[in-house]
């Protein structure tokens, strides 16, 4: 199962759409809250929620998803539970993916260091010792894997399908959906 945590305030397409392609290619997604049923993104949008946190099993996880968006990021970094879910995931080797703002999370955390690494343009700062891939919209090192914006979702999204199911899902997928970027 693969788990994208939303917190309030987050990006909706980074959420929507990277669940939405992994869905297509028959991955079990939970859009995951920190602590209700309902979740409101950075526009308004007001999502249900499949589980919270406290009902997400660490061994049963193959990825976990941190979608951008100041007040999801915000978000997560201020839940200690989240946290500390998110250090789990690190120190079990499973799959960690953040796009936008959301890679400052791990940045923080400390796990990003000397690590190649992507995030929101103009936020590089708040990288620390990662090793920041300017102009590139998803980068992978090791098990974990960053995007650039909002506008690399779909290129995350194909790529943490290829990471889950192969090269040939994700082509699956982007025909599916016309993806010609």
């Amino acid at each position: 199962m693969v788990c994208i945590m939303l917190g309030e305030g987050f990006e909706e397409a980074e959420a929507l759409i990277t669940a939405d392609l992994l869905r297509r290619a028959g991955v079990e997604v939970a859009l995951t809250s920190l602590t209700g049923q309902e979740v409101t993104s950075s526009h308004g949008v007001t999502v249900k929620a499949d589980k919270t946190l406290a009902e997400i099993d660490v061994e049963g996880l193959e990825m976990l998803i941190l979608p951008g968006g100041l007040g999801g990021v915000e978000s997560i970094e201020m839940d200690l539970f989240a946290t500390a879910l998110i250090q789990k995931v690190y120190d079990k080797g499973i799959y960690l993916a953040a796009i936008c703002a959301a890679p400052t999370i791990l940045a923080g955390m400390g796990l990003l260091d000397r690590r190649r690494a992507v995030c929101y343009p103009g936020m590089e700062d708040q990288m620390g010792s990662a090793v920041f891939q300017k102009g590139t919209p998803v980068v992978v090192d090791g098990r974990i894997i960053t995007g650039e914006a909002c506008g690399s979702t779909f290129l995350f999204g194909l790529k943490l399908v290829e990471i889950l199911k192969g090269k040939a899902a994700a082509e699956q997928v982007r025909h599916a959906v016309h993806y010609h970027g």
